[in-house]
């Protein structure tokens, strides 16, 4: 769920209560979804809430992501302005969708 997110130079009292009222009730623009790349050893995540020395906290939402957690494969192997990077196994496998979070 996003987030509204006032300008710099909002004025309005009304917008700006809006704005901590859904950050108190956990909406957050720094969440998504990923489902990794089938055939290949990584999967990029392009996301702007990121930056270098972000935390991305991943969770598996499918069986098969379960599956690649429990196998031990798969880490966050970068972490940039803009984008993270996930290393897993290099499978056939589809389905491995993965909800994140991006903290920092």
């Amino acid at each position: 769920m996003t987030a509204y997110v006032p300008g710099i130079t909002e004025t309005d009292l009304k917008k700006i209560v809006l704005a901590i009222q859904q950050l108190a009730a956990g909406r957050s623009n720094a969440v998504g979804s990923v489902t990794l790349t089938t055939g290949a050893s990584s999967t990029t995540v392009t996301t702007a809430n990121c930056a270098v020395g972000s935390v991305p906290i991943l969770v598996p939402a499918s069986a098969n992501a379960a599956t690649e957690v429990g196998n031990g494969t798969m880490y966050v192997s970068a972490v940039a302005n803009g984008a993270f990077t996930i290393t897993h196994a290099n499978a056939a496998t589809a389905g491995r969708m993965f909800l994140y979070a991006v903290v920092g």
